[in-house]
Order: structure tokens, then C-alpha cells, then sequence
């Protein structure tokens, strides 16, 4: 079956020339069996007709969609954890579409573990299959947080024994492919200014701000850096509302979107505590919950110094002096999104985040995260729930009654979402290790896909009752 008339192929990476990706091909997998596939997220670019047999030739064997002239390995260079590495690139995965979706946004289809590329480095290219569920459900969980990320498109298993030293081996292989906002890297404008090719600086910079920062006037790259701050510090803000740690924030897992991507050691927090990483080899917690937005600062700044090749440095430094004001700016929608709250007022508005961070403090181990979010949802319209629920007792105190008045002081925004059946279960939908464990477990040990289908239906559901957007 062709794609629909709502598919609307633009592969316009090519635009950049041979300078900054390679020709690939997609690795030649003895098995493909599908194990997700987001017709959601395919009906927004027009591939939700194919059928299964399509879907796994084109996202499992990698036929060429119509109009994409092939796939692409992107290369860039980076810091990993603040060591810069010039031996990087994409080593399991490429850029295998471009197209837009019905709001004219520029998307990519980009896949992981899809094969051996030029900048492998000795890897072997694929992807463990734990690995490719642990995306999925992170970025679902992400997406119905209103957390600006990429989407799982698909998951196929691809029969293949590989033997990895962080889990157990011989383990199943996948092969994903996410939807998602741009793969230009802060590690692609890095690998041009490593080179000191000014005439690469130039063109990206155009081509970035042409497709996805398209009020910044042209040639203006202090103007493209800030669009890419502000973009930057929202994104940021949204992770800390939604108690999520990225793990590995190294320059070539940030794009100029502003959109998260890549989940390999992510977690959520179970309560609050700023120290939390999700890397086990985050030894000194460079990456660590409350240290997030210096990361991403940082990482700004190794791209502001890209951009001085072209621009002048007072400009780029006012630019990227923005982030720390964005990103308070952003953390104070993002709590008021996550409590379903309209704004009062940037006083007003920073007490309900003070005092909710010092409840969640207070609370400690018996106070998770995310239950604090949906028992106080729509502010005080869901005090009667709240008090009546399994964590009542928590409720009181000095430091609740701040956070009451605080919320007092804030009318709910849209309160019939309290109607949704969601808001009547004693929890929330959360997504902590023991539960991402206890679903690989399963289908590790008895092939059972129930937990993990359960879980992604009740994120939709979760999604759809928040009502947020990215």
C-alpha cells in the first residue's frame, strides 16, 4: 500500500552536502518480528496505512520509503562527560527520513541499532531488545508528561544473540526507529569548528534557522544560539517537573530543538533528591537530577564557542546568558502544567514552585514524586480527593500548609480534566525501575508482552487525560 496523501517526503539533510553524513546501509537481520509500532505517531506523517508486512519492510528490512533517497549516518563530534571525543558519529544508527507532518514541522525518522556505519569504532551497531523497551516506554512516559520528545515509531526484534557486559548474555536484539524534531547535534556544529571550517559553520547555521528557528533572521547566529537557549532551558525545566534524569547529557545528545532523545540509563525519580543519577558509571554525578540544567548550560556554552568562529563573542555571550532566566521562566510553567494550574503572576507562581519543592523535600521516602502531581491536580479543586487518598497523613505540617495557600492562590486550568477517569484511581501512573524490570522480566522469561502492552495503554490513557502538549 502507498503511503497516504498526508505523507509528505522532504529529505532536505541533503541540502548540507556530503560534509556531514555518509552513505549507509541498514545491517541484513536473520529475523523481524514486530513489537510496537505508534500508528499515533505514524498518522502524523502519513504512514499509518502500511500494513504490517510494509511496516517491517520498510522500519525492519529498511526499504526506502517513496521520495527518501536513502540512509544517512550523521557525523559530529562531542563531550563525553566534558571529555571531548572527535572519534564520534553514528555508530548504530542513521538518518533513514525526512518529512513533514500536517503542521508543516520538519520530522526524522532515525533508527538504533540498525547496523555497523562508518563510525561504529568497533561496535557491533545493534541494539539490545531491553534496550529498545526501555525507550519506548520512556519516551511515551516523557510524551504524556508534556516533556518535548522524541517519539518510539517502531520496535522490531531482529534475532540476533548479542553479548553485552551490563546485562545478561547472550541477550535478544531490536532494532528502533524514533520519530523525531532534527538530528543536528550541538556535537554537529563541534565536529565543523573542531576542523575550523567556518564555510561548514556558515551553512548549518542557515540550514538550522531555515527549518527550525525560522524567526531568526538570516545570517544572525548569536539570534539562532538564543532560539536554541530558550528551546534548551524549556526542555530542561520540563525534565525537572517531571522528576525525569536524562543520564548521559554529553553535546552530542542535545539537538538545536530543543527535544530530548536517546534514552539509554534514564530514570524517574522515586522522591525527590537532587543527587539521583541513572548512569551507574555517573561516579561523581556529573548528570545528576538537580545538576541537569548546568549540564545543559554547559553544553550551550561548547556551542556558543562553536558560533565564534562567525560571530562576534559579546553578542553570543547575552545569548547564552539568557538561559538561566528561561529556564526559571519555563520551571514555573512546568510545575503550573503539572498541577494544572493557571498562572498569577511570576510571585505567586515561584512560592507554589518553592513550596512544592520544600513539600516534596519534607516528604522524603514517603512521598514519591509523581503522586504528588496527581493527587494535587487542578490545585485545590482536588483537595477532598487528596485528603481522602492513601497518602492523607502526609498532609499536614508547616510545610503542606504553604503549599496549600499556594495553591489556594491558583485557579485551575481546564478542570474537567478531574472528570477523566484517571483522577478516580488511588495512583498515578509512574515509571519506576521496578516496574520497567518486572516488564522486561516478563517477556524475558516467557516472551509476555501483556505487562508492557498494559503499561503503553494506560500512558495513553495517562496522555490523553492530562491533556498536555510539548
Amino acid at each position: 500500500m502507498p503511503p497516504s496523501p498526508a505523507y509528505r517526503p522532504e529529505a532536505r539533510v541533503f541540502d548540507l552536502g556530503p560534509d556531514f553524513a555518509d552513505a549507509v546501509q541498514a545491517a541484513d537481520f536473520p529475523q523481524a518480528v514486530l513489537r510496537f509500532r505508534n500508528d499515533r505517531a505514524a498518522a502524523d506523517v502519513g504512514l499509518e496505512g502500511l500494513d504490517d508486512a510494509e511496516w517491517i519492510a520498510a522500519f525492519g528490512r529498511f526499504a526506502p520509503l517513496p521520495g527518501q533517497p536513502g540512509p544517512l549516518a550523521m557525523r559530529y563530534h562531542g563531550h563525553q562527560f566534558r571529555q571531548y571525543n572527535p572519534d564520534l558519529g553514528d555508530g548504530r544508527g542513521f538518518l533513514a527520513a525526512q518529512m513533514r507532518d500536517a503542521s508543516g514541522r520538519l520530522l526524522d525518522l532515525g533508527t538504533k541499532g540498525s547496523g555497523t556505519t562508518p563510525w561504529s569504532r568497533g561496535g557491533d551497531g545493534r541494539l539490545t531488545l531491553k534496550g529498545g523497551v526501555r525507550e519506548v516506554l520512556a519516551a511515551s512516559m516523557l510524551e504524556a508528561q508534556g516533556v518535548p520528545t522524541s517519539r518510539a515509531f517502531s520496535l522490531i526484534e531482529t534475532g540476533e544473540a548479542l553479548e553485552r557486559g551490563d546485562e545478561p548474555s547472550p541477550t535478544r536484539s531490536a532494532v528502533l526507529v524514533r520519530l523525531s524534531h532534527s538530528h543536528i547535534r550541538f556535537g554537529t556544529f563541534q565536529r565543523a569548528a573542531y576542523l575550523g571550517r567556518a564555510d561548514q559553520i556558515e551553512p548549518l547555521i542557515e540550514h538550522v534557522r531555515t527549518l527550525y528557528h525560522p524567526t531568526v533572521a538570516a545570517g544572525d547566529a548569536p539570534g539562532l544560539l538564543r532560539a536554541v537557549v530558550e528551546a534548551s532551558a524549556r526542555l530542561t525545566a520540563r525534565w525537572i517537573a517531571a522528576g525525569f534524569v536524562h543520564g548521559v547529557l554529553n553535546t552530542d545528545n542535545l539537538n538545536v530543538t530543543g527535544e530530548s532523545f536517546d534514552y539509554g540509563p534514564w530514570r524517574f525519580l522515586p522522591e525527590y533528591d537532587p543527587a539521583f543519577t541513572a548512569a551507574y558509571f555517573d561516579q561523581t554525578g556529573l548528570y545528576a537530577f538537580a545538576r541537569q540544567p548546568e549540564a545543559v548550560f554547559w553544553n550551550l556554552t561548547q556551542l556558543a564557542g562553536c558560533l565564534k568562529l562567525v560571530a562576534g563573542a559579546e553578542p553570543l555571550t547575552d545569548a547564552l546568558n539568557s538561559f538561566g532566566p528561561a529556564y526559571i521562566r519555563e520551571l514555573r510553567a512546568a510545575f503550573l502544567m503539572r498541577l494544572g494550574l493557571l498562572s498569577l503572576g511570576e510571585a505567586a507562581d515561584q512560592r507554589l514552585v518553592d513550596a512544592t519543592l520544600a513539600l516534596l523535600r519534607e516528604g522524603g521516602e514517603a512521598l514519591r514524586w509523581e503522586p504528588l502531581f496527581f493527587d494535587w491536580f487542578g490545585g485545590f479543586a482536588s483537595s477532598a480527593r487528596a485528603l481522602s487518598g492513601p497518602r492523607a497523613r502526609l498532609y499536614q505540617g508547616e510545610a503542606f500548609d504553604v503549599f496549600r495557600f499556594a495553591l489556594m492562590e491558583h485557579e485551575p486550568d481546564r478542570i474537567e480534566r478531574l472528570e477523566h477517569p484517571m483522577f478516580a484511581a488511588r495512583e498515578p501512573e509512574e515509571m519506576l525501575i521496578n516496574e520497567v524490570e518486572a516488564i522486561w522480566a516478563a517477556i524475558d522469561a516467557a516472551d509476555d508482552w501483556g505487562p508492557f502492552q498494559a503499561k503503553l495503554a494506560r500512558l495513553e490513557a495517562a496522555r490523553t487525560a492530562w491533556g498536555f502538549t510539548a
